[in-house]
């Protein structure tokens, strides 16, 4: 089978000495458990998680080589003798910390999520991290409500659609922070009360400008995926009693908050990892991908693929995510290649 193998540390987008190898007679991994369940997979999404993590710079070490990939999804091809969840050709998807850059891929039935038959694969790998995330958060933790105001940073990015699709549905005012004119004329697209174009705006002057015309207080809830000084700036904008979603760091600058200032303003920060909910909380994750499906067969939410790339062209794929080109996920599909459908 083919398999994307990362030998050492660095950046996937290099040209020169790349730390990431395609092995195109990879061992096709075997069934290891009585309760294990072997998928030929059909799409993997793209994180900045695992751009970091083949740098050596994510908050999980794996020792080398390993493939890398989390979320992805495809038709279960083998099943073990007690498995009786799934049988041969289901439709799934699932997280794995490593090894979803791979034809094929071994998981334990307890750690896979049925996807809707009708539903396109490319989209379902693009759910798992990106939309639990952004339910989780803004549903499970924040218990965002249609009284309160969402601002999302990063908002063009895989969980930043997610977040303003789900703050839509919750019946909050949302409010989009991204860069450049295309990505803030899509997320106006999707009914987002309010974009922040950091290419050219002043994010503090132009939220307090759309919170004076609406007549709001400020913001009830930040959900950031981004960190460094743009979630220092964004915090002078939040109300008494705001919650503060910590995601990620794709600024590559972790903020520190003031333990004096979320005491003064009764904030709540809540840090949130989805791979600990597997071992934490596995119903709370299989309840939150039911939900999820339900809401894509209703088209009330869409995973939107902004680019697909074969596996042999993984490095371009990463320097998507490198460059912020992406509107949406990126994802690495087998067998076949183009623009992908992201609706059931």
């Amino acid at each position: 089978m083919e398999a994307l193998l990362c030998k050492r540390l660095g950046d996937p987008t290099s040209s020169f000495e790349s730390p990431i190898e395609l092995s195109r007679n990879h061992p096709i991994p075997k069934l290891d458990s009585p309760t294990a369940v072997r998928v030929k997979v059909k799409a993997t999404s793209l994180n900045y998680g695992t751009y970091l993590q083949i740098q050596g710079k994510y908050q999980e070490k794996h020792p080398l080589p390993f493939i890398p990939g989390s979320d992805y999804a495809g038709i279960v091809d083998a099943v073990g003798p007690s498995v009786s969840k799934f049988k041969v050709g289901d439709y799934v998807c699932a997280f794995v910390p490593v090894g979803s850059y791979a034809t094929f891929i071994v998981q334990d039935q307890s750690q896979l999520f049925e996807v809707p038959k009708g539903c396109d694969l490319v989209a379902a790998a693009g759910l798992p991290i990106a939309f639990v995330t952004s339910h989780l958060t803004l549903v499970h933790r924040a218990n965002l409500t249609s009284s309160q105001v969402l601002l999302v940073l990063g908002a063009a990015g895989g969980v930043g659609l997610a977040a303003v699709q789900i703050g839509k549905i919750c019946g909050a005012v949302v409010i989009a922070v991204a860069r450049g004119a295309e990505k803030v004329q899509f997320l106006k697209s999707l009914g987002v009360d309010h974009v922040v174009d950091l290419m050219n705006q002043n994010v503090t002057a132009s939220v307090k400008e759309f919170l004076k015309s609406r007549n709001l207080k400020g913001v009830d809830v930040l959900y950031d995926p981004v960190g460094g000084n743009l979630a220092k700036e964004t915090m002078k904008l939040l109300n008494w009693g705001a919650q503060i979603l910590v995601i990620g760091f794709a600024s590559g600058e972790i903020p520190i908050i003031p333990t004096n200032i979320i005491l003064v303003k009764n904030w709540t920060v809540h840090g949130f990892y989805w791979g600990s909910y597997i071992i934490h909380q596995p119903a709370v994750l299989e309840d939150s991908v039911r939900k999820l499906f339900s809401w894509m067969e209703k088209g009330l939410i869409t995973v939107h693929v902004s680019h697909t790339y074969s596996l042999s062209e993984a490095n371009l794929a990463f320097a998507a995510i490198k460059d912020r080109k992406a509107m949406g996920k990126v994802m690495i599909v087998f067998d076949d290649k183009g623009n992908a459908s992201s609706k059931i």
